[in-house]
C-alpha cells in the first residue's frame, strides 16, 4: 500500500512539472472573427537542444500574405486566406476553410528573439526560434 502512495506521489510530482514545462510554452488560437468558415490552421511545436520551432501548414498563402511579430514574447502568425470561385463558376460543395486567423504563442524565457527566422516552403511555414541565455527583443520578423 506504501509502494503505490509514494507511486501516486511520483506521478504527481511529474504531472505538476510537465505542466509548468507545458505552461512555458503554451499556444492560443485567437479568432479574428466568428464566421464558422474561418481558417484555423493546423501546427507542430516542435524542440531540439539547440532551438524550438513552431510549423503551421498553410496552404494556398503567398509569402506577403503572412504576418509575423514577437510582442512581450508572444509570437503571433496571421493572414487570411480566401477562396474565390471563378467568373462563371459557382460553389457546389465548398470543404477548404477561408478566412482571417492569427495563431498566438507564448514563448520561453530561453528564446533568443533576435534570431528567430521564418521559412515559407511547399504552403508550410517554419518558425525557428534558437535557445539562448542572452534575451533580447524584436518586433518583426521576416519571412523568408
Amino acid at each position: 500500500m506504501g509502494d503505490f502512495t509514494e507511486f501516486g506521489i511520483e506521478v504527481e510530482k511529474h504531472l505538476s512539472k510537465l505542466g509548468k514545462d507545458i505552461q512555458q510554452f503554451v499556444e492560443k488560437v485567437v479568432p479574428l472573427t466568428h464566421d464558422d468558415k474561418d481558417f484555423a490552421p493546423d501546427c507542430d511545436i516542435l524542440e531540439s537542444e539547440a532551438e524550438y520551432k513552431v510549423q503551421i501548414d498553410l496552404p494556398g498563402l503567398a509569402k506577403k500574405e503572412i504576418g509575423i511579430a514577437l510582442k512581450n514574447n508572444v509570437l503571433t502568425i496571421k493572414g487570411e486566406r480566401d477562396i474565390k470561385a471563378g467568373e462563371g463558376e459557382e460553389f457546389k460543395r465548398q470543404e477548404r476553410k477561408r478566412g482571417a486567423f492569427a495563431r498566438s504563442f507564448a514563448l520561453p524565457e530561453n528564446v533568443n528573439a533576435a534570431e528567430i527566422s521564418a521559412t515559407f516552403r511547399n504552403g508550410v511555414l517554419t518558425v525557428a526560434m534558437p535557445k539562448s541565455d542572452k534575451l533580447k527583443d524584436t518586433t518583426s520578423i521576416p519571412v523568408n
